[in-house]
């Protein structure tokens, strides 16, 4: 038995057509390039398209420096008020409390016993309990509103102590509200006057210091203290020209019948940062004592520092070892 071998099937094909060939199609590209969005676009576009320019090379960014940072309080605290006139800034706080219920002689009173106070017992332990009583009891009559204008009575006269320590400025506060009273003789000694005082008496001021150490300035009816204040002054003017810093050589004395001069005194001399002690009391039937029992006494901050410390001690040696010569 035979077999013939059968040819393919193919398509007929029609006239024209050519037989399709494999090898004749065009290699494979190794990667297919992506679609320009420009092939698509119309003749007319392309024409009424502008010439591409020349990107901007932009310089390099400069390094970034952190910003200090500013505290809370002083990115928000207001700007410092001016104290051009620290006077006239005072007795426009003073009549604030004075428009209401309260006189202008007892709103002034209670300001000097607060402000007094409060220069007082943080070293005064002896008079604490007493003088912190008699403070809660004074502010206790203000509204809250009214209270906050008292720590702005004290920053006024602060601030005019540190502009001008040359000066009796709540002397000067006293008389313009006009509070003096005639009857106790309160017309205070002008300041100019209480300055010529203290160059007529006020005389060796240096060698004294050096011979014993310090000298004392004494005043037994002190008043608002322009006396004492301007004494004060002389001795620090007198002590500069020698290398001293008169806090640590003149200690300050002073008393008067009405305690609310008194403190005043009491305030200024503390702000001027002398070392000083002031009793309320006559000074003619009740005058200043080594027995004295301190009961009306007010020490300035100054004599609790660490030099007029040290002088105490020294001077109670020196007394018990003379008690024991005797």
């Amino acid at each position: 038995m035979t077999f013939k071998k059968k040819k393919p099937l193919t398509k007929p094909t029609k006239p024209g057509w050519k037989k399709f060939d494999p090898k004749q199609l065009p290699p494979v590209p190794k990667y297919v390039p992506k679609a320009d969005p420009n092939h698509f676009i119309s003749e007319k576009k392309v024409k009424e398209k502008e010439p591409e320019q020349p990107q901007k090379v932009s310089p390099p960014p400069e390094p970034i420096t952190p910003k200090p940072k500013s505290s809370p309080r002083t990115a928000k605290s207001r700007p410092a008020p001016k104290y051009d006139d620290p006077e006239k800034e005072f007795v426009k706080a003073f009549h604030q409390l004075t428009s209401g219920k309260y006189n202008a002689w007892e709103v002034f009173k209670d300001f000097v016993v607060l402000f007094a106070t409060s220069l007082s017992n943080p070293f005064d332990k002896l008079h604490f309990q007493e003088r912190e009583d008699c403070y809660l009891r004074i502010i206790k009559k203000y509204e809250p509103e009214e209270q906050k204008i008292f720590p702005q009575l004290a920053a006024h006269t602060v601030m005019a102590l540190e502009k001008n320590p040359d000066q009796d400025f709540l002397g000067n506060i006293f008389m313009h509200l006009d509070l003096g009273n005639e009857a106790k003789g309160q017309i205070f000694t002008p300041y100019h006057v209480c300055e010529l005082m203290a160059e007529i008496t006020m005389e060796d001021v240096v060698k004294k210091v050096k011979e014993d150490g310090f000298i004392t300035i004494d005043d037994p009816c002190c008043g608002a203290g322009a006396t004492l204040i301007a004494g004060i002054n002389k001795a620090r003017k007198a002590l500069a020209e020698a290398d001293l810093n008169f806090q640590n050589h003149v200690l300050i004395s002073g008393q008067d019948i009405d305690e609310t001069v008194l403190l005043m005194c009491y305030i200024q001399v503390s702000l001027l940062g002398v070392a000083g002690y002031f009793k309320h009391g006559n000074s003619l039937t009740e005058p200043m004592t080594d027995g004295d029992s301190l009961e009306n006494y007010w020490f300035t901050p100054m004599y609790y520092s660490d030099v007029w410390y040290m002088r105490r001690i020294v001077q109670h040696a020196k007394e018990l070892m003379e008690g024991k010569d005797e």
